[in-house]
């Protein structure tokens, strides 16, 4: 080997050296932070669930417990949040919140778990919810990523074409985005400017319909979610309502 390459090889050691050092301090050092959605606390301050809200207007709900494999596949300081929203027409909405502990890998992102399930995603768009009567721009709006979706399904030996309309937004003490990128920028940046750990939470309204009722089924979660979001999250947080 070179003398060139010699020290080429020591200076990369010394930086991946100095990398891990870094990332052991700010590990040792950090301090979780508080999550942007209203909890349920143990009495010795642990958050053992997600509170969303039991009634909205035109939607009464049922609580769900996380499926095993959600429970099973995620860090065992995941806390969740899960309702089903049912109006008196039929229609019915997932409502799903992940929220993150110690351990950040408790949130991945969104496609993952939709193509696991068998959904394809041909499309998906940015979106935004005025929130509390407000428009878009014009007092609290919510960001949200849309996501349409296609599943074939077989029932009494015929195979149906499923579309489903599934939205999602991150949420911290703050903060509030719909892009997966930005909330890592936040969280690492955060981490190491101020040692605190922002505790993210995944928020899902996901509904399925016959195809050509997409927009129709997206103008209920829209109805569904604006009277959601101001219950879960924080008085005073973005989209929270005081």
């Amino acid at each position: 080997m070179t003398r060139k390459k010699w020290i080429c090889a020591v200076v990369a050691l010394a930086l991946m050296a100095g990398g891990a050092g870094l990332l052991l301090r700010l590990q040792a050092a950090q301090r979780l932070g508080a999550p942007g959605l209203k909890v349920e606390r143990t009495t010795a301050g642990a958050v053992v669930r997600v509170l969303l809200p039991e009634r909205v207007a035109g939607f009464s709900s049922e609580e769900l417990p996380p499926a095993p494999e959600e429970k099973a596949n995620l860090p065992s300081d995941t806390t969740f949040g899960k309702r089903v929203y049912r109006a008196e027409d039929g229609f019915a909405a997932l409502a799903t919140v992940v929220l993150m502990g110690t351990d950040r890998t408790s949130i991945h992102k969104p496609q993952f778990c939709l193509t696991g399930q068998g959904w394809a995603i041909e499309r998906t768009e940015p979106v935004w919810l005025g929130l509390a009567g407000g428009e878009a721009g014009a007092g609290p709006a919510l960001p949200m990523m849309k996501l349409t979706t296609t599943k074939r399904v077989e029932a009494g030996g015929q195979v149906a074409v499923r579309r489903g309309i599934f939205v999602y937004w991150f949420v911290a003490d703050g903060r509030l985005t719909a892009q997966h990128w930005e909330r890592m920028w936040w969280l690492a940046r955060e981490l190491v400017t101020t040692g605190v750990l922002q505790r993210w939470a995944y928020v899902t309204f996901f509904a399925d319909c016959a195809p050509g009722e997409e927009e129709a089924t997206f103008e209920r979660l829209k109805q569904l979610i604006g009277g959601v979001a101001p219950e879960l999250h924080l008085a005073g947080g973005p989209g929270g309502r005081d």
